[in-house]
């Protein structure tokens, strides 16, 4: 049978954030023919590696498959789209219903924290809460550094609000066997409470009203005074919520990560991001410097997932960093930025100067020559930057030394003449 008359065809519509529909909305294909079936290797070889439509078919065929036919199909898959957190879910699961853990931990150890998505961490939390539910005290503190692990990562989100609710009824639930435990367990409690309302999410308004049923059943003395302290600091997260769903609903959130098209739809999703960034950035709900920091990291982490191919992303999300006084973040950054995309000049010359800011000379002097070495065909651009930084960094005749090699080579254009002329005769005072 063909494809159409098994993947509906669904007019393609934008992906709605996780907090507004529980199992986010897709994009979807308008499949019309067999030609991307799994079955169907060489038209799979022969695709498009980014064809959204394709992958989408290929996805969807997938899951009717048995994971020994599968599993290819979907390393496939990500290794072309690997922020794609609906694949990554979907390949996880496959393993999951087989009740194979070792290699469900081993997919989730490759995906988590790269793709901060809400629907992939609750996959992954309920998938820990299974594998612990028989393991007693163990199993249950096991699943409790789970929870604190899911919401280190995407407590941010707007749409964490469910999984904080259910981290509290988790707390709740533990046994305890004596008054100390039971203290320690409050304490516990109300410190995640504390933490909750301070997030602005779609739930925030409910776990105050959680928060406000719980300290009165403590103690209704001590409650006054804590309800009195954290209402402030509620109330703008309540704010902070209102305006910053308005940002996040302008989002697609079920888009893929492709190279730039230049596309109206990928441009208004760049815009969209970016407003989201600057509203983040502003720290609406004034909340200390690291705490704002941690949310803009978040934000920066999301819009990655979807504008994965976009070299300006990477660039301002390491100078941020760099600007924020944290060097060691923004070389992780352009380490990943690099590797992401080897074939953007930009990031890597952008890269060395980092490193040279710092002092760190031959990490930047590698980064050079790695980056001519790569490409025969180098462009001119690349040899200035190098003679210029050769210049700076090993003096008059470590850049000349340098010219007079590149000059021989067949790719070598005048730009580079006039260049080098030009720094020789400004810098040096070489008239010659």
């Amino acid at each position: 049978p063909a494809v159409a008359a098994r993947v509906p065809a669904v007019a393609a519509r934008r992906g709605t954030h996780p907090g507004a529909v529980a199992t986010g909305a897709e994009q979807r294909p308008n499949p019309s023919s067999q030609q991307f079936l799994p079955g169907n290797s060489a038209a799979v070889a022969a695709m498009d590696i980014y064809n959204v439509e394709a992958a989408e078919i290929l996805a969807h065929e997938t899951l009717n498959l048995p994971i020994g036919e599968a599993a290819p199909i979907y390393e496939k898959l990500l290794a072309t789209f690997p922020t794609a957190a609906k694949y990554w879910k979907q390949y996880v699961e496959s393993y999951i219903v087989t009740n194979d853990e070792e290699t469900a931990k081993q997919i989730f150890s490759r995906c988590l924290l790269t793709c901060p998505h809400i629907n992939l961490w609750r996959c992954y939390i309920n998938f820990i809460k299974k594998v612990n539910s028989k393991r007693g005290s163990e199993g249950l503190e096991e699943t409790k550094k789970a929870f604190d692990f899911m919401l280190n990562y995407v407590g941010n989100d707007v749409a964490s609000g469910p999984v904080w609710m259910e981290y509290i009824a988790f707390l709740k639930s533990m046994p305890v066997m004596t008054p100390q435990e039971e203290s320690h367990r409050m304490t516990t409690i109300r410190k995640v409470y504390q933490k909750a309302i301070l997030v602005p999410t779609s739930h925030v308004e409910q776990l105050w009203k959680d928060y406000d049923n719980f300290e009165n059943s403590v103690s209704r003395t001590l409650a006054k005074g804590l309800l009195s302290e954290y209402q402030p600091k509620f109330n703008s997260a309540k704010a902070v919520y209102r305006e910053r769903k308005k940002y996040i609903d302008d989002i697609d959130w079920g888009m893929l990560a492709t190279p730039s098209t230049g596309s109206y739809k990928e441009e208004q999703q760049c815009l969209a991001w970016k407003r989201l960034l600057t509203f983040e950035k502003g720290n609406p709900q004034r909340i200390d410097v690291t705490a704002a920091n941690r949310r803009i990291t978040f934000t920066y982490e999301q819009c990655l997932m979807y504008l994965y191919h976009h070299p300006d992303v990477w660039y301002d999300y390491a100078t941020w960093h760099a600007k924020n006084g944290s060097t060691d973040s923004a070389i992780k950054i352009f380490q990943r930025a690099v590797k992401a995309l080897p074939g953007s000049e930009v990031l890597k010359y952008a890269f060395a100067e980092l490193e040279e800011s710092v002092g760190a000379i031959q990490p930047a002097k590698t980064i050079y020559e790695s980056l001519i070495a790569e490409n025969a065909s180098m462009s001119s651009l690349a040899h200035i930057q190098f003679i210029r930084f050769l210049r700076r960094t090993e003096g008059i005749e470590a850049a000349r030394k340098y010219f007079l090699e590149v000059r021989k080579l067949p790719s070598c254009t005048y730009h580079v003449y006039v260049a080098y002329a030009t720094m020789s005769f400004c810098l040096d005072k070489d008239a010659k």
